[in-house]
């Protein structure tokens, strides 16, 4: 899952501070994800990403 918003934020030339301003999910959650730590999202945050990145929720098919 990581590696699919990494790309989108690569693509979109936004960090995953600026990320976390615009959906509300803390940074912590993204870097237990980076590292690992944790494997999914809620729904709700998935929605929040696809938002703030304007993209659809299908690039995360």
């Amino acid at each position: 899952m990581w590696n699919k918003i990494k790309k989108m934020l690569d693509e979109k030339q936004i960090t995953t501070y600026q990320l976390s301003k615009l959906t509300g999910i803390s940074e912590q959650s993204f870097s237990k994800l980076r590292n690992g730590l944790s494997k999914e999202l809620s729904f709700s945050s998935m929605v929040k990403i696809a938002d703030a990145l304007d993209i659809s929720l299908d690039e995360f098919r």
